[in-house]
């Protein structure tokens, strides 16, 4: 990719690189027994940003991300409207699709992160409100063209949620971001919203987060009122998981669903099945079976030039999610 975006090698040579990695990485998820698949993501310069990628209206000066060890990740900021998507994430569906003999769940950024593009002295002739009515049509874009291909269900990353309460610890900025992303998925029917989820973490770069001493009791609440059908929480990198999902029964609703995560990602070490089994009777037991599924705390490498995880160890905590699940569905009777 850093080739292509120097001119050293082709879009050509570029397109058939992307080709091999998604069928080396559908390959691999489908030997780990896994249900559902995904494309891994790896046609995407990250999993925020792809929707903007080569848009000719943006500055570098946007919002600074710092993670805990020190690094930092800078969104661009918008220039000129109208705003609009130059890549939906169909396009990337449809691509994985072709090779995939599982069914496949897209990731999409959410319309929160991209609110952030929006510079706070304004643009000339072109208003906060038409940004964020031209930003909620590409969302809604977004999602429905993945829902149309056929994905199996679509995953919106929120990842930004909990660091908005370091940001602003009085959550208003979370509660905005709710209101905007329920403006998208408010546009779609209860039928398609059991099939779109969020998912939430204390972000995951270079095995560092940005907003894991801020405390879930503060963005559960708010998370929960967002009209989706599923929850993919960060759970097994938590030092008290137990509290957590003690908020969730309290808050969980009969249409939802909450994917637990088993596997952390920024930790080096693989997590075992019987690891995995052991860490989802603590789940069943504030959360009802019908509403319980697993997952990975995060993306393993959620930017394109993030190397901190192998892809070996990538698809062994994967392997052992499913295996773990599966022995703890036995277990539990499920």
């Amino acid at each position: 990719m850093a080739a292509a975006a120097d001119g050293i090698s082709s879009q050509r040579e570029l397109d058939a690189l992307f080709e091999q990695a998604v069928r080396s990485t559908i390959a691999e998820l489908e030997a780990t027994g896994s249900p559902v698949v995904t494309d891994g993501e790896q046609r995407k310069p990250s999993f925020a940003t792809y929707p903007i990628h080569g848009l000719d209206t943006l500055a570098e000066n946007g919002v600074v991300i710092p993670f805990a060890d020190g690094h930092t990740r800078q969104l661009p900021v918008l220039t000129a409207g109208p705003f609009r998507y130059q890549t939906h994430a169909d396009s990337y569906l449809l691509a994985a699709q072709r090779v995939a003999r599982r069914p496949v769940k897209q990731a999409v950024i959410s319309a929160s992160a991209l609110s952030l593009l929006y510079p706070a002295d304004g643009i000339d002739g072109y208003s906060r409100d038409a940004f964020l009515a031209d930003l909620i049509d590409e969302a809604e874009a977004d999602i429905r063209g993945c829902l149309e291909a056929g994905a199996y269900n679509v995953q919106i990353d929120f990842t930004e949620a909990r660091l908005s309460l370091k940001l602003d610890p009085s959550g208003g900025l979370l509660r905005s971001f709710v209101d905007l992303n329920n403006s998208v998925l408010d546009r779609f029917s209860a039928e398609e919203r059991r099939r779109i989820g969020v998912h939430t973490c204390p972000g995951g770069d270079q095995d560092s987060t940005h907003s894991a001493d801020v405390d879930y009791a503060g963005l559960l609440p708010l998370l929960f009122e967002l009209h989706a059908g599923a929850f993919y929480l960060e759970l097994a990198g938590e030092s008290d998981p137990q509290a957590v999902l003690e908020t969730v029964s309290g808050i969980l609703k009969p249409d939802q669903r909450v994917f637990v995560g088993v596997t952390d990602p920024i930790d080096p070490q693989v997590e075992t099945p019987e690891l995995v089994r052991d860490r989802i009777p603590l789940a069943a037991e504030h959360i009802p079976l019908a509403q319980l599924g697993t997952t990975d705390d995060c993306g393993f490498a959620p930017f394109a030039d993030d190397g901190s995880t192998a892809r070996e160890t990538a698809f062994e905590k994967i392997r052992a999610r499913v295996q773990g699940t599966e022995l703890a569905a036995e277990q539990l009777d499920a």
